[in-house]
C-alpha cells in the first residue's frame, strides 16, 4: 500500500506517533521519525519499524524551532532522497485553568503543537510538491473541536491545526498534495494511563462506545490518508472518538 514511499513522523517515539510509524513501515514506508527528547524510545521505535523491512532511523529535533527543523528536514531529504508522507503528531500538554495559565504554558504548547506543524509544512512542502502522492496528515484533537476545561492552550493549538489543516488542502491541492486532519478523543497511551480512576470513569461516561480507543486504531486512519485509497479526500478532519463529540 505504502510500498517505496517515505514518511516523516514528528512525535514518533511514543503512543500515537510511534503505532503510525509502525503502521506504515508494516505496509512498506521507510520512516524518518523525529523525537524531542527519549533517546532509548526512539531507537526501539526505529528497530520495530525495521523488522517490517523499513529504513528507519531517528532525529532529534524541538519542532517549535524553525531553524532547528530546517536543519533536520535537510538532513531528512540526504538521507532519503525524497519524502512523500509527513505526519504532524509532535504534542505537549500543560494544563490548567485559564486564570492560572502561565504565558510561558500557553507559548510552550502552541509553539509545539502547532507552530512546529507549520514550521515541518514550510521546510518540506517543495520536496513533497516532487511526490507523485505526497500526504499532509495532522494529528489535532477533540478538544480542538469542542474546547476541554483546563486545556485552553492545547484545544487552541489543536483548533489552530484545522483551520491550518484546510487551508494548506487549498493552496497545496493543485500539487497533487493533500492535507487531512485526525481528531483522537480518549485513547490508551502512558498519558492516560496516569489519570485518576474518577476520570477515566467520567470519561466513559461521554463515550457512547464505552471504552478508550487504541493508538493502533488510529494509525490505521493515518495509513489510510497516506495511501492511494484517499487520492480525492482533502481537507477533512475525522474524528476517531468512540462517538464522543457525535
Amino acid at each position: 500500500m505504502l510500498k517505496g514511499r517515505t514518511a516523516v513522523i514528528t512525535g514518533g517515539s511514543r503512543g500515537i506517533g510511534k503505532a503510525i510509524a509502525l503502521g506504515m513501515a508494516e505496509k512498506g514506508a521507510n520512516i524518518a521519525l523525529i523525537y524531542a527528547g527519549n533517546g532509548e524510545a526512539a531507537a526501539s521505535a526505529c528497530a520495530a519499524a525495521s523488522a517490517y523491512g523499513a529504513k528507519a532511523k531517528a532525529y532529534p529535533c524541538d519542532v517549535a524551532d524553525f531553524s532547528a527543523t530546517q536543519v533536520v528536514c535537510e538532513r531528512i531529504i540526504a538521507d532519503f532522497a525524497g519524502i512523500d508522507i509527513l505526519v504532524n503528531n509532535a504534542g505537549i500538554t500543560r494544563d490548567n485553568l485559564l486564570l492560572r495559565l502561565s504565558e510561558e504554558d500557553f507559548d510552550q504548547v502552541v509553539g509545539v503543537n502547532l507552530k512546529g506543524a507549520f514550521n515541518m509544512i514550510k521546510h518540506l512542502s517543495r520536496p513533497l510538491m516532487k511526490s507523485a502522492c505526497g500526504r499532509i496528515i495532522n494529528i489535532t484533537s477533540t478538544s480542538g473541536l469542542a474546547g476541554n476545561v483546563g486545556q485552553a492552550n492545547y484545544a487552541a493549538s489543536k483548533a489552530g491545526l484545522v483551520g491550518l489543516t484546510k487551508t494548506i488542502a487549498r493552496e497545496f491541492a493543485g500539487r497533487g498534495i493533500t492535507c487531512n486532519a485526525i481528531a483522537p478523543g480518549f485513547i490508551a497511551t502512558d498519558m492516560t494511563a496516569d489519570l485518576p480512576e474518577s476520570v477515566v470513569a467520567q470519561a466513559m461516561g461521554a463515550i457512547p462506545m464505552k471504552r478508550m480507543g487504541q493508538v493502533e486504531e488510529v494509525a490505521s486512519l493515518a495509513v489510510f490518508l497516506a495511501s492511494g485509497l484517499s487520492a480525492y479526500i482533502t481537507g477533512e478532519v475525522i474524528r476517531v472518538d468512540g462517538g464522543m463529540c457525535i
